[in-house]
């Protein structure tokens, strides 16, 4: 029992359509991916993924090729310090496969999206790039597109893998819009010493200060700082506002600091969230990824969760001889844990964000007493509520 072999368009070329386009394409659907960039131009700051994303990258056939572009964190140590560089805690987090899969891997977005792109074309992806769209009509067992060029198309499932701001989601009438979350992240790129091997975060009085390894010879900074509603800063800008946002952090952070100036490659985005009710599709048009459930960064799942949609939904379409049967059962799979995911994010950011001089030492004290029990409880939960939802869909590790 089985949908059909399936002509699919992807909107969308980051990590959830490349993601999408893999594994649907291994399970015998023909793709293309339309992406409105002319040249694949990735922002090249990093991005940390925990065994449960690197499960899903082993799904893909891209685990071994990801490990060898990264940097994994022996035995999963985070290092916890104070905005002074005082020493908190330690937590370590889950490997999977007795320790074959590491626990957290480092790793540049660009290198994420090489793997992906050369699996792309060792399985036939098309890609057309700069390309868009600008009207969607569906008739029983098609979605027509109208290009932005003219040029018309068809095809049997348009997914919208375009993000937080995706047109997929506008021209299909799906009523939701970004929710600004008050959070800004400033991320930089820097020569990694050889001993900063873990990865660190810095607790700071409402702001967070991370650094993690993302590659033998460089790591990336990350902060997360309350910033006004529609807030513009000029790219030029950026270094010197970041070294200014988290001037008062010290020990681990401060030769980082220190480094940026005017050639320093910086980067700053305003955290917004998707909060979209089921269904995620309107007849053969789905959404997946950000453009459906984008999430604060607190928990570091967000390009997980969009990998893992690809591979859930190739399993639905597997497991279903009608589409929109289909559809319904990837969305009701992954909706319960993507809200999971996002509420568990969202509550960690919003009690930072309360966070003054005066409660770091009961913080940090907290921190030392169940930190390392909240690791463990969302990692379980997490795996329970994906057995569960794989046991639907028939799906096996």
């Amino acid at each position: 029992m089985a949908v059909k072999p399936l002509d699919i368009v992807i909107i969308g070329g980051g990590i959830a359509g490349c993601s999408a386009a893999i594994a649907l394409s291994r399970a015998g659907h023909d793709v293309r991916i339309l992406e409105k960039q002319d040249a694949w131009r990735f922002q090249s700051s990093g991005i940390f993924v925990y065994s449960n994303g690197l499960k899903t990258m082993q799904k893909l056939g891209v685990l071994d090729e990801i490990i060898a572009a990264g940097f994994p964190v022996q035995n999963g140590r985070n290092a916890y310090f104070d905005h002074a560089g005082k020493e908190i805690v330690d937590t370590f987090y889950p490997s999977a496969e007795n320790g074959r899969i590491p626990a957290i891997l480092g790793i540049k977005r660009a290198e994420i999206h090489r793997v992906l792109a050369l699996r792309m074309q060792q399985l036939g992806v098309m890609v057309e790039l700069g390309t868009s769209i600008s009207a969607v009509r569906q008739s029983n067992d098609q979605v027509h597109l109208t290009m932005t060029d003219g040029r018309t198309q068809a095809c049997d499932l348009l997914i919208g893998a375009d993000g937080v701001r995706s047109s997929t989601r506008d021209l299909a009438d799906i009523d939701v819009v970004p929710r600004y979350t008050g959070f800004g992240v400033w991320r930089s790129v820097h020569r990694r010493p050889p001993d900063l091997t873990v990865k660190v975060m810095m607790m700071g009085p409402a702001k967070r200060f991370g650094i993690m390894p993302i590659s033998d010879d460089h790591l990336y900074t990350f902060g997360t700082v309350a910033e006004p509603a529609d807030s513009f800063f000029a790219p030029s800008d950026w270094p010197d506002l970041m070294k200014g946002r988290f001037r008062e952090f010290t020990g681990p952070a401060a030769p980082f600091l220190d480094e940026l100036d005017h050639e320093a490659e910086v980067l700053y985005t305003a955290v917004e969230e998707i909060v979209l009710p089921l269904p995620w599709h309107r007849g053969r048009v789905l959404l997946i990824g950000d453009a459906a459930h984008a999430s604060t960064p607190f928990m570091g799942q967000g390009g997980a969760m969009a990998m893992q949609d690809a591979v859930v939904l190739a399993a639905a379409l597997k497991s279903h001889d009608n589409l929109d049967d289909a559809l319904a059962a990837f969305g009701e799979s992954r909706y319960p844990i993507c809200k999971f995911v996002q509420d568990v994010s969202r509550a960690v950011g919003e009690a930072g964000a309360r966070e003054d001089v005066e409660t770091l030492d009961a913080r940090n004290a907290e921190l030392r007493a169940s930190a390392q029990q909240k690791v463990d409880d969302f990692y379980n939960r997490l795996d329970e509520m994906n057995r569960l939802a794989d046991s639907r869909l028939g799906q096996t590790d």
